[in-house]
């Protein structure tokens, strides 16, 4: 019944027999034939099939937020009450401003818990980080928020919220911002990123046209090249990058300036896992945001 429940939680995920098991190594029918067993163990069907979808219905549902507890405790994971004899790995996928304003105050705590415990930390870009959690590689990604839904069975703990704003060399004589960015060179955040996306829908909006000199996706590189006078840009200003904002002019976008939310994008847990190793990183992550400016969001 393990194997199972572990391709039951891929299709609650993916939502298609065919998607969850081109992520799991199983045929359509495969998968198909799996459900099919475990409708029969359990006696009721677990799916309302329409088309080519499988939603779940409300025997899915409840099943799904037990499957994740259920299969914890056939592992051989111990009791919540037990934390610091827990064993195993958790794979963290954050971008790089998480890395340096969030992991380095949450490491040493999550780790005093759960000595035993092995973190794997995963660098990446929001999209690519997303990607790997919905694959199954990566347990948590804290990123930012996207744009659009989430796939099925993952859930959004949100954590800081940055403000965008422009940024020009402290040399330069003061411009208005219209002025700035229609007659300077213009380092653009990558727009394949979801900051950089919502840096174009803000110029977009305001009919901005800019000068584009260079696009980058490392924010202090791009602090860098404007504290040394290359050219203006519009970043986020996060508190992971206080010295290299301290180093060029901050000015506040005219409104209504892009925002973009930090947070954590996780499986369905369920309920009474906040005890458990993801849950209690979530945790940590949280009150560690909370001290940091923009924290503090409520987990909603």
């Amino acid at each position: 019944m393990l194997t199972e429940l572990k391709t039951f939680l891929a299709v609650a995920r993916h939502g298609t027999f065919a998607a969850a098991g081109d992520r799991v190594g199983l045929t359509q029918s495969a998968v198909s034939g799996q459900m099919r067993r475990l409708e029969e163990k359990l006696g009721k069907p677990l799916f309302a099939r329409t088309g080519r979808s499988a939603e779940l219905n409300a025997d899915g549902r409840l099943l799904l937020s037990r499957a994740g507890a259920l299969l914890e405790m056939a592992e051989g994971l111990l009791a919540p009450g037990e934390p610091g004899s827990q064993t195993g790995s958790l794979a963290v996928g954050a971008i790089a401003s998480v890395h340096l304003a969030l992991l380095r105050q949450v490491l040493p705590g999550f780790l005093a818990e759960f000595p035993a415990m092995r973190v794997r930390a995963v660098p990446g870009t929001s999209m690519e980080l997303l990607d790997r959690l919905d694959g199954g590689e990566l347990d948590l990604a804290l990123v930012i928020r996207p744009g659009f839904g989430l796939p099925p069975g993952l859930g959004w703990r949100p954590l800081l919220r940055e403000r965008f704003v422009l940024v020009s060399p402290p040399g330069w004589p003061p411009e208005s911002q219209a002025e700035m960015l229609a007659a300077r060179p213009f380092l653009r955040y990558n727009r394949m990123s979801f900051g950089g996306r919502q840096v174009e829908r803000f110029l977009e909006a305001g009919r901005i046209a800019v000068r584009d000199w260079a696009e980058l996706d490392d924010i202090p590189t791009i602090l860098a090249l404007v504290a040394d006078g290359r050219g203006v840009s519009i970043v986020p200003e996060a508190a992971a990058y206080r010295a290299e904002l301290a180093q060029v002019r901050v000015t506040a976008l005219a409104p209504p300036a892009p925002v973009r939310e930090i947070g954590i994008i996780h499986p369905a847990l369920p309920p009474g896992a906040g005890a458990a190793p993801d849950g209690r990183f979530m945790a940590l992550c949280a009150a560690a945001a909370a001290e940091l400016p923009g924290g503090g969001l409520s987990s909603g």
